[in-house]
């Protein structure tokens, strides 16, 4: 039973750490947008307005009709009084606007109370007025009868506001409904809603041909990006001020909601179709604020404005004055007055430069985060750190250029926030995954080999057991570092079967141990797959370079018939094959060698400059793409022994002073070859050419590396030396440029 449940859980664990919890995450972040958190959505809606602060709605030059704002502004507060203007005052308005040519008038006030100005409802108010002037009063004609008049003669609508309170007579609860057609179904559901209605009072209601909704919805952060086209008031539906506007200036009576499974969709006016979202709402495309809309009411009282100003116009009346407090936050960051937005509105609509948020928008971010993050799941495992960075961040690219092309070509508005970050917390999670794996294979190998030392060692320790104290002496030694390139991604394909990565490891370490300690060398750890040993301590080696730079090679070739067999067994097998690619540093120096650590726990091993200089020529050997690089001390000692070309004068990270870097290719016999030979007399000439700032020269050199290098695998060396004198071509070096090349990565 135990057993069971141990398999069973190693599969559980195996399971959990690798692409199964990133299949997890990317469920849970599924759940997280069906849920549509505040934070999610407040980051969806500064994404859109990114998009209009880039690339707002272009204000057309002639727009037919023409939106006009007529301003009850603080001149004109300032030339007729203060707000609440008598009611004849504003039938003066309504009339100046009719006379010179505006096509339908809109009110952005709600006019819920009698006219205290009126004279019969003033006379009441005046204690102690004789009555005479009482009865005189009492017969002049009514503000709002004369209000109610001039509307009736003009084409108005009046503003209404839902109320979150119900009804509290039946008078209260009569709310005239506009005609309205029904496609698709009810979308009472969808809608905003409000218990009751904030009405105009009787004798105005009835004298005006329409009646729309002020009532907006600021988001979360008060700005103002949707407005409702139509809004559920108890059992009716009413249109929005724009929307009953444009209903009169069109001569409808009546007006229409579709409708599909997810919500509504459109509303139809004069058989022009307005989009909304589900909720019938329309984002409202903005411009920035323009006074060129605005005419002030006191200009149009007095005659000043003239007629081409509001001919063949819609007439939104308001006010932009402070202190009637009706200014709203916009997403061009910009505070305007309300009317303002009606405004907007209705410029977006006759325009057609509608903002769309279909309905499918939900079903497609998620679709395109789980797309994104299944390829983040497939892929990032398979091409490592480095390239999947690279796959996140085309993604990313596409995700938001789709984005940005969508907005603006079509107008349509899709998140990006939301792919993009479920994308990067699944990379996140599997980068941490991969890492988190091989940190424990490399533990795991570090665990197994880190006991090793050299036999001479273990021979010295037995003779002289005060080795093991704390301590050391300086004395010149040769280093040897290796490491495995690429080995996350051969580790990948080992995930289900960790014995067999352990198995490679021995099947890998041991020939290159066995390369070290048969030439004299130490082995001080093993660092994952990565190896370090030095020579000519505990026991003096007086060959130290020459042995190190043999068992190098040694080295590169036990790996090359290890990848030989392997390719072979992929083969028989039919499973694919990566190779093991060594990288090989080796720089001779002196250094601190001895015992260090703690009086608990100590390792024989070594301190120093140059110890940090073997390390940094392993790291360079993928930028040159040879496999082994030596130091020049290393190339100085072992002299015309082995087949060493210089490749550069380096100054790796860390090291103030430059140093001349080699290539090791082969033995003696090699370096005695013509081919060695002659590759060897053109790299010489490609690096004076180089020094020298002759490109031509380098270019020519190169070409004769290529030619008589060609089995020395060089291709990577050339590159990279095409490729700095390219950008040197277009960037020269500085005049003082001593040709030292600062390499700015380990």
């Amino acid at each position: 039973m135990g057993g069971v449940l141990g398999n069973a859980g190693r599969a559980a664990v195996q399971f959990a750490s690798g692409r199964g919890l990133a299949l997890i995450l990317l469920v849970a972040l599924i759940a997280i947008r069906a849920i549509d958190p505040p934070v999610l959505e407040a980051l969806r809606l500064r994404t859109f307005d990114f998009y209009q602060l880039i690339k707002p709605r272009e204000k057309p030059v002639q727009l037919v009709p023409a939106v006009r704002i007529v301003d009850i502004d603080e001149a004109s507060l300032a030339e007729f009084g203060q707000w609440p203007w008598p009611r004849n005052l504003l039938a003066d308005l309504v009339n100046a606007i009719t006379q010179r040519g505006g096509i339908a008038v809109g009110f952005d006030f709600i006019f819920s109370e009698a006219d205290r100005l009126s004279p019969d409802t003033y006379a009441q108010s005046l204690p102690n007025l004789p009555p005479a002037l009482e009865s005189e009063l009492g017969t002049l004609p009514s503000t709002d009868a004369m209000f109610a008049d001039q509307i009736r003669k003009s084409r108005v609508v009046l503003g209404q506001s839902g109320s979150i309170e119900a009804p509290r007579s039946a008078d209260e609860a009569a709310v005239q409904q506009t005609p309205i057609a029904q496609l698709g179904g009810d979308p009472k559901p969808y809608l905003l809603s409000y218990k009751g209605l904030l009405r105009n009072i009787d004798v105005l209601e009835t004298a005006a041909l329409g009646r729309g909704l002020l009532s907006v919805q600021p988001d979360q952060d008060a700005i103002i990006r949707r407005v409702p086209l139509v809004t559920a008031i108890d059992d009716t539906i009413q249109p929005a001020l724009t929307v009953d506007l444009l209903r009169v200036a069109t001569g409808q009576s009546t007006f229409v909601t579709k409708m599909d499974e997810a919500g509504m969709t459109s509303v139809v006016i004069g058989g022009v179709e307005i989009p909304t979202d589900r909720n019938g709402r329309l984002w409202v495309y903005y411009t920035p604020h323009d006074k060129d809309r605005y005419v002030s009411a006191a200009d149009l009282l007095t005659g000043r404005a003239p007629v081409e100003r509001i001919a063949n116009s819609l007439v939104l009346i308001g006010t932009s004055s402070i202190g009637l407090h009706d200014i709203k936050a916009t997403p061009m960051g910009e505070n305007i007055p309300g009317v303002e937005i009606h405004a907007q509105l209705l410029e977006t609509v006759i325009s057609g430069t509608y903002l769309k948020r279909p309905n499918y928008a939900i079903g497609a971010e998620i679709v395109i985060a789980t797309v994104v993050s299944l390829g983040v799941v497939v892929l990032v495992p398979m091409l490592g750190a480095l390239a999947g960075l690279g796959f996140g961040a085309v993604m990313t690219a596409l995700v938001t250029g789709g984005a940005w092309y969508l907005f603006s070509e079509q107008r349509v508005l899709i998140d990006i926030v939301y792919p993009s970050a479920a994308g990067f917390a699944v990379f996140l999670t599997q980068m941490f995954l991969n890492y988190r794996r091989e940190e424990v294979q490399r533990r795991q190998i570090r665990n197994a080999f880190g006991q090793y030392l050299a036999p001479a060692m273990v021979e010295q320790l037995a003779k002289d057991p005060e080795l093991l104290s704390l301590g050391g002496e300086t004395r010149e030694l040769t280093l040897l570092f290796s490491d495995v390139r690429g080995f996350t991604a051969i580790s990948e394909t080992y995930k289900s079967n960790p014995e067999g990565l352990t198995a490679l490891m021995n099947r890998f370490l041991t020939p290159l141990s066995n390369a070290i300690i048969e030439k004299n060398g130490t082995i001080d750890k093993y660092m994952g797959d990565a190896v370090m040993a030095f020579w000519n301590a505990p026991l003096d080696d007086p060959d130290h370079a020459p042995n190190a730079c043999e068992a190098a090679l040694e080295m590169i070739a036990h790996v090359n018939e290890l990848n030989a067999e392997r390719k072979a067994e992929a083969d028989a097998t039919g499973q694919p094959f990566l190779p093991l690619n060594v990288g090989i540093g080796v720089n001779t120096g002196e250094a601190v060698v001895g015992n260090m650590g703690s009086d608990m726990r100590f390792d024989y091993s070594v301190l120093g400059d140059a110890v940090n200089l073997a390390s940094r020529l392993e790291g360079q050997s993928k930028t040159y793409g040879l496999p082994i690089i030596v130091g020049s001390a290393t190339a100085k000692s072992v002299g015309d022994r082995f087949a060493l070309a210089e490749i550069d004068l380096i100054r790796v990270k860390g090291k103030a002073e430059p140093e001349h870097i080699f290539g090791l290719f082969g033995d003696a016999e090699m370096a005695a070859s013509d081919g060695f030979k002659a590759m060897k007399a053109a790299n010489d000439a490609m690096l004076a050419a180089y020094r020298d700032r002759n490109w031509s020269g380098v270019r020519d050199a190169l070409s004769a590396i290529f030619t008589n290098g060609a089995t020395f695998d060089v291709d990577d060396y050339l590159t990279l030396y095409r490729d700095r004198i390219a950008a040197f071509e277009v960037e020269p070096p500085p005049p003082d440029w001593d040709g030292v090349y600062d390499a700015t990565t380990k």
